[in-house]
């Protein structure tokens, strides 16, 4: 005779086997929602290597994503380059095709844009009206959908900076625009993290989740000081390390007026600060780990924190190198692509602190 304890024994177990399937799958989407947004980052960090972000100069948000399929379009859009100050003033004489090189950088770069929001949206409604999607996450994949779509109004915000007066774009928009998309990446990978099955073990002081907190942060300012950087093309002068132009601190740091203004302007400044940040994220990972190590030994947490220290370490090589080497694109692009990794297990770490979600009886519709 079946009781009605057996009976809800068995409910309560079917219902937990569906709520863990519907986070595997949604734990699958993100992955690959992911993969999309850095492949996404480190193509727009060839774009601006190769500076090709200006060679589109109309925003088509439905139209673009059909690239010239003659010579008469292919004359048309290098027609409508020839306008602006990039090719006036640094590409004067270009051909056809040189300009198609750097043409289907930026191209690539908006066509992954729009591919971003079908794998994001797409798979977002499916899962919202089959079931899947749990209360407590509705909101936030909502606001990443929307937080998308601000993006790009940004981009193009961003590549209007460069069409009329200047020979490239601002660099505060090129910050901002970066900036936003490792937010999407940073959320994706919190939420991906928290669908996880896993075991919180005792961390090494009640304060920990905020240093974990911290040392996120930091690897995401530091993409934010990298971004200016790149904006002000900061990597190509001063390539030399430890010393910069002679000294550990270089001189005329602060030579512009009003003072903060060299924070975002002044090339030497802006590499100077990017340098720092990078000692002073060394610094604290190290501090993080020994704690860590010290407090709970053979703990997920301290594996973590030896395991993100490991990766700082290594973007710090990449961009030692990379400056030493005077920004080749390869080298460039592996820089930005382990700010990201940097950035991405900062979170994933940091929400290790938090543990699983917690788990509904029941995914509600």
């Amino acid at each position: 005779m079946v009781t009605s304890d057996a009976i809800i024994r068995d409910t309560s177990s079917e219902e937990s086997r569906r709520l863990e399937r519907n986070r595997l799958a949604l734990r699958r989407w993100l992955q690959l929602v992911i993969l999309t947004l850095v492949c996404l980052v480190v193509v727009g960090g060839a774009t601006r290597l190769t500076n090709s972000g200006l060679s589109i100069t109309e925003w088509k948000p439905i139209h673009g994503a059909i690239p010239p399929l003659s010579v008469a379009e292919w004359e048309e859009e290098f027609q409508l380059y020839q306008r602006i100050p990039q090719y006036q003033q640094l590409n004067h004489g270009m051909t056809l095709d040189e300009f198609k090189s750097i043409f289907w950088w930026e191209w690539a770069h908006r066509l992954l844009a729009r591919a971003i929001g079908l794998v994001f949206g797409l798979p977002l409604v499916f899962f919202w009206l089959t079931g899947r999607v749990e209360r407590r996450l509705r909101m936030p994949l909502v606001g990443l959908l929307a937080l998308g779509g601000l993006q790009g109004f940004v981009g193009w915000w961003m590549v209007s900076s460069g069409l009329a007066v200047r020979t490239d774009v601002s660099q505060y928009r090129l910050a901002t625009h970066l900036t936003i998309a490792c937010l999407i990446y940073a959320a994706c990978v919190w939420i991906m993290r928290g669908l996880t099955p896993q075991t919180v073990d005792r961390p090494p002081t009640r304060h920990s989740h905020l240093a974990a907190g911290a040392l996120a942060f930091l690897a995401l300012f530091q993409i934010y000081l990298g971004a200016l950087v790149a904006g002000l093309d900061a990597g190509f002068a001063y390539n030399t390390w430890p010393l910069m132009d002679g000294a550990l601190i270089p001189g005329d740091l602060f030579i512009q007026q009003p003072w903060w203004i060299n924070l975002f302007e002044n090339p030497k400044t802006v590499q100077f600060v990017h340098r720092c940040g990078a000692y002073l994220l060394l610094i604290l990972t190290f501090v993080h780990m020994l704690q860590s190590l010290r407090l709970t030994p053979g703990t997920g947490h301290a594996r973590g924190a030896m395991l993100l220290f490991g990766l700082v370490c290594l973007q710090a090589a990449i961009g030692i190198a990379t400056l030493l080497l005077h920004v080749p694109i390869e080298a460039g692009l592996l820089h930005q692509l382990g700010g990201l990794l940097v950035l991405g297990y900062a979170i994933a770490h940091w929400r290790g602190f938090y543990g699983e979600f917690p788990r509904d009886p029941a995914v509600r519709s």
